[in-house]
């Protein structure tokens, strides 16, 4: 299962929308009408690892090695990507 997370920062509220799903399900499609409507953010972990790997960076050395062994990225790695993506 994959998700993808948009998010709206107004004032000091957040709205944050998780959007999960197998493989084709359809969110990214349903994610870019919520960005293009309600003017939202669009992170996408699976965007985010695939960079990553690409990349070639440390990050992505690592989801690597999990998924070629057919393990699931840790958590804590997945939040590590997306504060350096994002938050910096």
């Amino acid at each position: 299962m994959t998700s993808g997370h948009v998010r709206e920062k107004s004032g000091n509220q957040a709205l944050n929308i998780v959007l999960f799903g197998p493989p084709g399900a359809g969110k990214g499609t349903q994610a870019k009408r919520l960005v293009e409507i309600e003017k939202l953010t669009h992170i996408s972990t699976g965007d985010i690892l695939r960079q990553e790997i690409a990349l070639d960076t440390h990050f992505g050395k690592t989801a690597a090695h999990y998924m070629n062994n057919g393990l699931l990225v840790p958590d804590t790695l997945i939040a590590e990507m997306v504060k350096k993506n994002f938050m910096s």
